[in-house]
């Protein structure tokens, strides 16, 4: 597997592992399949795993803790904290406090049970608390040895620069994809300003953009994608025109649509690290292979022309879900 940096001194496989599926969000899990994917990302060369203590709440860091302590490669953890959830409920509210980052970081390394955490990120950014306060927090839990670097997950331009001040921020995790490219706009160019690398979330865009999804009926109970915009029965038809263009280009160019998707965020710079993420050994070993297909700038713009053509139906998140972006 290539390597990739983030920031001036995070190196990381070129692609990483999204593990939050494995414990929520897309219907049941399978712990002992999960196992068997982390098993397997490592054969592959994946060394950056992805997790947050939110998912779950705490099982997603339980299993990969799980996993690290039969594990004797070397793997890169990236955690985050600030979304406060109760177990059984998805109800939630935000704390970006020094003393809850503070406690949130010692659970996670008991969780995960290691003695730093690699790259922490504010998971949600609560706009009533000083993004200065927050960042200080996280520095203090850097000077003691508990995290390596820092991170912050759907911030605005504006705030970036202000958390950057206080202390350097290593990367910014946002939503980027073929149907999402918000952050080309101001996030990602302050990122290349500022040295900070990028992790793109739901790179496939949650699944839509490898052509899998027809209709709502597909999605397993429990699958919080049956709640999102862009997959309501009234958008699908619109936005399936988008995952036909990227199938169509991906058969020309003999790969799978995941891989093309993968492959084009990989092209947009060497500063940037997806995280797809799977809990079904296909799909990983199927984007385990992204980087090493190739797009010229003719095929990279090809494909971006045709999907500028269809706009894209539907918000990422809902309403609510949409307060806590670009914050």
């Amino acid at each position: 597997m290539k390597k990739r940096t983030l920031g001036k001194n995070f190196t990381v496989s070129a692609v990483g592992l999204g593990c939050m599926g494995m414990s929520e969000f897309y219907g049941p899990r399978d712990d002992r399949e999960s196992l068997r994917v982390l098993e397997r990302a490592v054969e592959l060369g994946i060394d950056f795993f992805d997790t947050a203590d939110m998912y779950g709440p705490h099982h997603n860091e339980e299993l990969i803790g799980k996993f690290l302590s039969s594990s004797k490669s070397r793997i890169r953890i990236a955690s985050k904290f600030g979304i406060v959830r109760n177990p059984g409920e998805y109800k939630r509210t935000l704390d970006n406090s020094a003393e809850y980052a503070r406690q949130s970081c010692e659970a996670s390394l008991r969780r995960l049970g290691v003695e730093q955490i690699d790259l922490y990120y504010v998971h949600r950014l609560n706009p009533e608390e000083p993004i200065e306060e927050t960042i200080g927090g996280l520095e203090r839990l850097v000077q003691s040895g508990k995290i390596a670097r820092i991170g912050l997950c759907e911030v605005s331009a504006e705030t970036l620069r202000r958390a950057h001040k206080v202390h350097p921020i290593t990367a910014v995790q946002t939503e980027y994809s073929l149907w999402s490219r918000e952050v080309e706009n101001a996030v990602l160019p302050t990122c290349r300003e500022l040295g900070i690398g990028f992790v793109p979330y739901s790179p496939l865009g949650r699944g839509f953009l490898t052509g899998r999804f027809q209709s709502t009926t597909e999605l397993d109970s429990g699958d919080f994608r049956a709640h999102l915009p862009r997959f309501a029965e009234e958008a699908l038809g619109a936005n399936r025109r988008i995952a036909d263009v990227i199938a169509e280009l991906a058969k020309h160019k003999s790969c799978t649509p995941a891989q093309l998707s993968l492959a084009w965020l990989l092209a947009q710079g060497q500063d940037i690290v997806p995280i797809p993420g799977t809990k079904q050994l296909k799909y990983l070993e199927e984007n385990a292979s992204a980087p090493d297909i190739e797009l010229s700038i003719d095929e990279q713009r090809k494909l971006e022309t045709a999907i500028a053509s269809l706009p894209v139906v539907g918000e990422r998140y809902t309403s609510e879900g949409m307060k806590g972006v670009n914050v």
